[in-house]
């Protein structure tokens, strides 16, 4: 599998923050810090890709403001980089039922564009990484770590929600318990400043 460094992801991120600046970076860079510590305990899991993902999941974002089309760009982006393996993760951290009926937001993307989106998740299986990203995104704001609920509320305020919100919710818990399972211990045990971040 053929990923980019530290060093070159950093580059990736500092190059879109200059396009797009905003919030989204420092929620960039928590996410790949809890998929970090998460992974360095997880039996499975290798915790240089899993913070590299997590730092690139939103790196669609660089073109712009937009909303569904941030994962497809991400995707496009990075396999116009020669990343094709990461390049997944631009759109499975956004699609966690595998039906784009599920995304709250604005669809800004194109009727083949759309078509394409839902050919592309219902054909690949989900791994422990892109379900890794799903978690990690909800886990951080871009001020720190917080607690899952603080983070879905803030997204349904700014976003909205869809038929499919408490089944993601639901998803997403039962996914937090498996991981938990895995590494022996609560997730928040990993993540400084969790609770402080949370209730400020």
């Amino acid at each position: 599998m053929r990923i980019p460094d530290r060093d070159t992801a950093t580059k990736f991120l500092m190059e879109a923050e200059r396009l797009n600046p905003g919030n989204w970076v420092p929620h960039s860079l928590f996410t790949a810090q809890a998929a970090e510590v998460i992974a360095k305990v997880h039996p499975e899991l290798d915790s240089e890709l899993a913070y590299v993902m997590g730092y690139l999941h939103d790196i669609g974002r660089r073109a712009g403001i937009t909303y569904m089309r941030h994962s497809l760009d991400g995707y496009h982006f990075l396999q116009q980089q020669g990343y094709d393996d990461i390049a997944r993760i631009c759109i499975t951290h956004t699609f966690w039922l595998k039906h784009l009926d599920e995304y709250p937001g604005k669809w800004d993307c194109s009727e083949e564009e759309i078509q394409f989106l839902e050919s592309y998740i219902t054909s690949i299986e989900y791994n422990e990484y892109d379900w890794l990203i799903q978690l990690c995104d909800c886990l951080a704001l871009p001020t720190g770590f917080c607690l899952l609920e603080k983070r879905l509320v803030d997204v349904a305020l700014r976003y909205g929600t869809t038929k499919y919100t408490a089944v993601k919710w639901n998803l997403l818990f039962e996914n937090k318990v498996k991981f938990e399972q895995k590494i022996g211990r609560s997730i928040y045990d990993l993540l400084p400043g969790v609770r402080e971040n949370t209730f400020s």
